[in-house]
């Protein structure tokens, strides 16, 4: 006689960018086995059809595009079929603010943790004389190396990939006459393009980057050397994860 099928629950929650309600399930033994050997290879191609592969199969909606996910909409999911999967708390360590060396553990329940909006975000940057970069989101590749991949401390390399980032995020630049596709571009083209761009021009689409929307929790914490109490606040989903 064949062994019985457990039954695996779903769950719904709303994707922060659109609202919109969509089912998911947690990730099965077989799953999380995947995710844990593409982690521990410490290779981003493994880790990035891992993550992806997992989320494909979680997310019963149909139609969901996980490339196409702004990077917050992502996290969000990871968390929460990770709460689903393993756990609905996570405990984390923080140094205290008020002498920024003292350490406290703290017990976070990811339901809580919540997507932030910032009130200064927009994905339409004004470079000056007419012309506006309209911006999209960071896509899966990047949601893997912000939170995986281990940093290398290289200045150079890392001006680099920011370069590489900010012409891959460039949905159009246009005019009130004219409009530029980055496909009909080449990735050249489009890091000439982002060199050529003075500091105030520059920093703009750096804002774009800082202001968008993140995974958020802020709690109180008190230094037992100390006895002063403090609010923290942890952002970013390898915050909750380190």
């Amino acid at each position: 006689m064949p062994l019985p099928k457990i039954a695996t629950p779903n769950y719904e929650l709303e994707l922060p960018s659109t609202g919109q309600t969509i089912e998911y399930r947690p990730f099965l033994v077989k799953e999380e086995k995947i995710l844990v050997l593409a982690l521990e290879s410490g290779s981003q191609s493994q880790i990035t059809k891992a993550v992806k592969d997992v989320l494909k199969n979680c997310i019963s909606t149909k139609g969901i595009k996980i490339d196409k996910l702004p990077t917050f909409d992502i996290e969000y999911l990871f968390l929460n079929v990770r709460a689903k999967s393993i756990g609905e708390s996570v405990d984390v360590e923080v140094i205290c603010p008020d002498d920024g060396v003292t350490t406290v553990k703290k017990t976070i329940y990811l339901d809580e943790i919540e997507v932030r909006n910032n009130d200064n975000h927009n994905p339409v940057v004004e470079i000056g004389n007419g012309y506006f970069i309209k911006m999209r989101y960071p896509s899966l590749d990047q949601f893997i190396e912000n939170n995986f991949e281990v940093e290398d401390n290289k200045t150079d390399e890392n001006f680099k990939k920011s370069l590489s980032l900010i012409a891959s995020c460039i949905d159009s630049v246009y005019s009130e006459e004219e409009a530029w596709d980055p496909s009909d571009c080449t990735k050249k083209e489009l890091t000439d393009f982002i060199e050529s761009l003075n500091s105030t021009q520059f920093k703009k689409i750096e804002k774009f980057f800082e202001t968008v929307p993140k995974l958020a929790h802020t709690f109180t914490i008190t230094n037992p050397e100390t006895k002063v109490e403090s609010e923290v606040t942890i952002e970013g989903l390898a915050s909750f994860f380190a």
